[in-house]
């Protein structure tokens, strides 16, 4: 009796294992962060990149909810990289000041704005072609950020392995990246999703696994006492009864 309860003990240990489920962690569709690699967040438009570490270095000014490869911090700057080797794009390797960035745990799903402009440019009466048909010209270049002198824009581009500025009527157009966002809602859901009646995160236990395995370890119990209370004492020794 008491072999068939160990085994029976044993075998409700097993079925607890399988249906309880692992905890689930932030729901996320970020990756986690490769070892030696570390992304900051630009969490606005007023986060500068320097080619080295003094204000006066400054070369333009991030596009906002993107980001930065940390590759040294500082107390004051960190060592940053942006975008990638890909052409037409060319990692740049400069410094954010510190305070400016938000470190994360994690690789972004996009991390850099990949974006490129086309500007057309009109040349000058009797500087084109005879008949007019190149009176124009247009031009890509490969879009990094911009900055303003006075009340001057300009953007910091790339075109054929040159970094310049060019001239701009207005602000560059281009979507936000929501991954920064959408991490931070799926935290504050996780933590809070239990106190406002949202629906529990995918593999939560519900209310039938937790019936069940309540009832099975109520029939341990109540195998346990019987088994206890089914055993007999064992008669005194003829020797104390003297």
């Amino acid at each position: 009796m008491i072999a068939a309860m160990k085994h029976f003990i044993s075998l409700l240990i097993f079925t607890m294992l399988f249906f309880l489920p692992v905890l689930p962690s932030a729901a996320s569709p970020l990756s986690a962060a490769a070892a030696g690699e570390q992304y900051a967040y630009v969490p606005d438009g007023d986060v500068w990149f320097y080619a080295g570490e003094t204000e006066s270095s400054r070369v333009f000014l991030l596009p906002k909810t993107y980001y930065v490869k940390i590759l040294g911090e500082g107390e004051k700057y960190c060592r940053v990289e942006y975008l990638i080797d890909e052409a037409p794009y060319k990692k740049v390797t400069g410094y954010c000041r510190t305070e400016d960035i938000i470190p994360v745990d994690y690789v972004p799903v996009r991390p850099y704005l990949k974006k490129q402009i086309t500007l057309s440019y009109s040349l000058p009466a009797g500087t084109g072609s005879l008949g007019g048909s190149f009176s124009s010209v247009e031009k890509t270049f490969v879009y990094y950020g911009l900055r303003y002198d006075g009340a001057k824009l300009y953007y910091y581009v790339l075109s054929d392995d040159t970094f310049d500025y060019i001239s701009a009527e207005s602000e560059a157009v281009f979507d936000l990246n929501t991954d920064y966002s959408e991490y931070i809602a799926s935290i504050e859901a996780s933590t809070q999703g239990g106190s406002t009646g949202e629906t529990p995160p995918s593999g939560s236990p519900n209310a039938a696994v937790i019936a069940v395995i309540c009832l099975a370890c109520a029939a341990a119990v109540a195998a346990a006492v019987f088994v206890v209370k089914g055993k007999k004492t064992p008669p005194p020794d003829d020797q104390e009864e003297e």
